[in-house]
């Protein structure tokens, strides 16, 4: 199993869900929102084999972060996975988007000539994300939880990019829409957790075979040849040097 978004950090017992993480095999990219989360928690995922600690730059602290950006420079070379990072112009975000620009300029610039796995939030703000990606010639991306219009999503299929989907996508009509309508070559599975909830409580790691099983009921594969799929395109999303 793979769940290539999940804040390990942000359960209120990270290290019960690193452990099930491990216990169950799931390949789990543990994101974070800050640096300095990262910093403080890459210790203590290290331990675990299955897990692969991600740098992040949240766009929603832009405002927050500007202080912790060298420490995301410093950190950059301590791992092979970016996220979360991107731009939010959703209510929530609009108010500080030329922060969240400036911000995610700057990861850009740092990992153009490096590669990374990189996880991309992009809510309300797809088109732009897009851009600045095809500005800074950025090989590698993995949109989680995408949210946008069918353009903006064959356009970053076009460009070789990748979706991440989780159980909260598969809710509604439109979730689905998008779901339906990624390849099988350029989709993963991510919970999302904490984040995301199923049923009255928030998902884990292993909720990813929720998704696995929307795929096995929508697409003619068997569960061998999805699991295969799977590795296949996360092996192709990760940096190549």
């Amino acid at each position: 199993m793979i769940d290539a978004h999940c804040h390990i950090d942000a359960y209120p017992d990270p290290y019960k869900i690193a452990e099930l993480a491990q216990r169950s095999k799931v390949l789990t990219i543990a994101v974070t929102n800050r640096p300095a989360h990262f910093i403080d928690s890459r210790p203590h995922v290290q331990q675990f084999g299955f897990l692969r600690p991600a740098l992040g730059l949240h766009p929603l602290l832009a405002e927050h972060t500007q202080s912790e950006r060298q420490q995301f420079a410093r950190a950059l070379d301590d791992t092979s996975y970016v996220g979360e990072v991107g731009l939010d112009f959703s209510r929530e975000g609009i108010a500080t988007r030329t922060e969240q620009e400036e911000s995610f300029r700057f990861v850009l610039e740092l990992i153009k000539d490096q590669p990374k796995f990189l996880s991309i939030h992009s809510r309300r703000a797809e088109s732009a994300t897009l851009d600045y990606l095809e500005e800074y010639e950025i090989p590698n991306a993995v949109f989680h939880w995408f949210t946008g219009s069918i353009a903006a999503l064959d356009r970053l299929l076009n460009l070789g990019y990748y979706c991440s989907v989780n159980p909260a996508m598969l809710q509604k009509p439109k979730g689905q829409r998008i779901v339906d309508r990624i390849p099988l070559d350029r989709l993963l599975t991510e919970s999302d957790g904490p984040y995301v909830l199923v049923g009255q409580r928030q998902a884990i790691p292993t909720d990813v075979t929720l998704v696995e099983a929307y795929l096995l009921e929508t697409r003619n594969i068997d569960h061998s040849e999805l699991k295969g799929q799977l590795k296949r395109n996360l092996l192709a999303s990760l940096p190549m040097y």
